[in-house]
């Protein structure tokens, strides 16, 4: 399974407006600008985790987003969801079905496919896995290990934006 760009877009931009001061509101030029992605795919990320409650949408010429919770009350999951949807990873087309050398009393199938109960349990856990971390778990510790002088700058940039 491959997540769209888009997913860790709309990861990377939660993040930056969890750390914008309360109030603060960043639009969605600065952004892709901070990024380095199309501002067009870019506001559509937005608008879908705007849709999803995640951010909170301002318009007019000082408008902007926010995040609409606390850092710790998003899940990633909620992020990777907003864009990419709550369809299962896996979708099973029962082709065991199709085996040419079942006998015709055996082509009585009940239950799930085991195959598709693998599959299902293994989305369900990377599912579960995005679901217990939240945003907060990222932010509390993101300036770890980076110096002073790129906080500082961070800090700017947060200003002028």
């Amino acid at each position: 399974m491959i997540l769209g760009n888009q997913v860790e877009w709309a990861l990377h931009c939660v993040m930056i407006l969890a750390f914008a001061p309360e109030g603060k509101l960043l639009n969605s030029r600065a952004l892709a600008e901070f990024h380095g992605v199309p501002k067009e795919y870019l506001s559509k990320c937005l608008q879908l985790l705007s849709q999803a409650g995640l951010v909170k949408t301002t318009s007019g010429p000082y408008g902007g987003y926010s995040l609409a919770k606390a850092p710790d009350k998003i899940s990633f999951l909620e992020v990777v969801e907003a864009v990419e949807g709550t369809t299962k990873t896996f979708k099973c087309n029962e082709i065991r079905r199709n085996n040419p050398c079942l006998a015709k009393s055996d082509r009585k199938f009940s239950g799930l496919c085991d195959i598709a109960a693998v599959m299902h349990e293994a989305d369900e856990a990377w599912r579960q896995s995005l679901r217990r971390r939240k945003i907060s778990d990222i932010t509390n510790y993101l300036t770890d290990g980076v110096s002073k002088e790129t906080v500082k700058n961070f800090e700017g940039w947060l200003n002028e934006n």
